[in-house]
């Protein structure tokens, strides 16, 4: 597919899965896995600055992880203050908005501070909306918004619901990727997925690049989005169809 035919999707998520196996692999410790996985993270904020997505949300710690051998979850505390530090002054540079998304009570005072700070510091910025999905389950964002309505007092309706939801700043995602060859979405934003095109990458996590990405983009643009609609219907209200061989 040409690249002037790609539809480019304004809001891509991602399981970043493979890190572990990535360094199994190579007879490395698994958070050498987690390292390259953030230089992966990277190339690939950059790349959908660069292909014009509006939203691009990563699922980088979800709240099983915990379960974890224990040096692994405190291996991963460490690379997330590191990070902190060395991406986001970057990130900001480049028009970046910040948001961290999950449960920060089980987090470190230092890690929870670190985190608001970022948000703070890119709150303007308009080029990209980053949404980092840490200590973060799907379930978990389901039960804080009901929570969140009945303690209000509101009503539980699918609208009231879904302005709740910890991710009700962006718009839904139109393709989530997922690398390492798993088939699942693991709670992985289950609300927001719901209508998302839906793509399975081979690829470990740090070995994802451009052309990766690019490959997903363009599976994403060969496919036709009906929302429960009918081809027919889509065609008689004059919206493009991808892919006229869906019934």
């Amino acid at each position: 597919m040409a690249a002037s035919d790609l539809i480019i999707p304004r809001h891509i998520a991602i399981v970043m899965d493979g890190n572990g196996r990535w360094a199994k692999k190579r007879f490395l410790p698994r958070i050498a896995g987690h390292r390259q996985g953030v230089e992966s993270l990277s190339a690939c904020v950059k790349a959908c600055m660069e292909r014009g997505v509006g939203v691009l949300t990563v699922f980088a710690f979800s709240s099983e992880n915990w379960n974890r051998p224990s040096d692994e979850v405190s291996g991963l505390m460490d690379l997330l203050v590191l990070a902190l530090a060395k991406q986001v002054p970057r990130l900001n540079a480049n028009g970046v908005q910040l948001h961290f998304i999950g449960d920060r009570q089980r987090l470190s005072t230092k890690v929870q501070a670190g985190l608001q700070d970022a948000e703070i510091n890119t709150a303007g910025n308009q080029r990209l909306i980053f949404n980092v999905c840490f200590n973060y389950g799907g379930r978990w964002d389901i039960a804080q918004a009901a929570q969140k309505l009945a303690s209000r007092g509101e009503a539980i309706t699918e609208q009231s619901l879904d302005q709740a939801m910890a991710l009700a700043h962006v718009p839904d995602p139109d393709l989530l990727i997922r690398t390492g060859g798993e088939l699942r979405i693991s709670n992985f934003m289950l609300w927001q997925a719901a209508y998302s095109e839906l793509y399975f990458s081979d690829k470990l996590w740090p070995d994802f690049d451009a052309a990766t990405l690019d490959e997903a983009i363009a599976a994403y643009s060969a496919r036709e989005r009906r929302f429960g609609k009918t081809s027919a219907q889509l065609a008689t209200r004059g919206i493009a169809i991808p892919n006229e061989n869906t019934a």
